[in-house]
């Protein structure tokens, strides 16, 4: 869970380059059966798998609580593979985009809920962690028109301490292992609400300056029309054509009051030359 997209979906295969230096028509060809996705697809299907062992016989026998916790410590471990391979392969397809970031949230909302059901772990640490993952997540598609927010360091560490916290939870603990995983989950907390105040903060201040950026566009095109419409311009290609009709006309002999008659017509900010054009075709055909 480490707050972006760690694969993302696409199109036919192409071969991964390390280093991800492939163009973004290379991107788009990621295939949908790549490593990156094949290992979220086998962390959503551990979800159900760590709920059944955690619970299976009571859900107090240390053997099944084991088991429980090696498929919690597999699809966590998971999670930081497919999202290396995904950057460093460029396995990037539309699934993962969206798979990615449910599987994270699911399987540590899985081992929260089932640990509090359970009695282990108080509700309102779940409540927490839960509230935060969900608020950070629609607070991301607020603000996904004007910017993305990226995964940082601190991000990374609440993931790494909820992991490393719900996973002793899963185990049978006690004596000091037990207070250690209790200190360990409040450091889970702690970071947990840390992170997610500087993901607002973020947002907030990503938000107003795409907005200002957006209001300064709009202004600078405004301008750009306005100086546009009242460019002389259009009084230039009247004059031009009114002179050349004047001077055709005075060649063939017409009067200056006889070529009053081809003026250029300017309606709604364009200009009309066709009685100025008429008029020199005149003058031409009786020469």
């Amino acid at each position: 869970m480490t707050g972006a997209p760690a694969s993302a979906a696409g199109g036919s295969g192409a071969k991964p380059v390390r280093g991800g230096k492939l163009g973004t028509a290379a991107v788009n060809q990621a295939s949908l059966w790549n490593i990156a996705n094949i290992l979220t697809m086998v962390r959503l299907l551990l979800v159900p798998g760590f709920v059944l062992l955690l619970f299976h016989n009571g859900g107090y026998d240390p053997v099944w609580r084991s088991f429980a916790w090696a498929a919690f410590a597999i699809a966590m471990i998971t999670d930081l593979f497919d999202g290396h391979l995904a950057r460093a392969y460029n396995l990037v397809t539309d699934f993962g985009k969206i798979a990615d970031p449910i599987a994270d949230k699911a399987i540590m909302g899985a081992a929260l809920v089932s640990l509090s059901v359970l009695g282990d772990l108080p509700w309102w640490i779940t409540g927490v962690i839960l509230a935060r993952e969900l608020g950070i997540t629609l607070m991301r598609f607020w603000v996904i028109r004007h910017a993305v927010i990226p995964a940082s360091r601190g991000g990374k560490l609440k993931t790494l301490a909820q992991g490393t916290a719900a996973g002793m939870y899963v185990l049978v603990l006690t004596g000091p292992l037990a207070t250690l995983r209790f200190w360990m989950m409040m450091v889970a907390v702690v970071l947990t609400v840390v992170t997610g105040l500087d993901y607002v903060r973020q947002a907030v201040v990503l938000r107003r300056r795409s907005l200002a950026a957006e209001r300064a566009a709009i202004g600078r095109t405004t301008e750009a029309l306005n100086e546009a419409a009242g460019s002389p311009g259009a009084g230039a290609v009247a004059a031009d054509a009114s002179a050349s009709g004047v001077t055709d006309a005075g060649a063939a002999g017409v009067t200056d009051a006889g070529v009053s008659g081809a003026a250029v017509r300017v309606s709604g900010g364009s200009t009309a030359v066709e009685p100025a054009v008429r008029a020199r075709d005149g003058a031409e055909a009786e020469r």
